[in-house]
């Protein structure tokens, strides 16, 4: 029986990091969408 709990402990602790991994992606991946916008906003306004 314990050794199934561990099992479990590790699956789950993997799907946790791969769930903040790709949650770090997507935000990533907004932050270069916001830098872009931004540098373009101020391309307009500074034009």
């Amino acid at each position: 029986m314990s050794r199934s709990f561990n099992s479990n402990n590790i699956e789950n602790n993997e799907f946790n990091l791969n769930n903040e991994e790709s949650d770090y992606k997507v935000l990533i991946t907004r932050l270069k969408e916001i830098k872009s916008t931004i540098s373009l906003l101020e391309k307009t306004i500074f034009k």
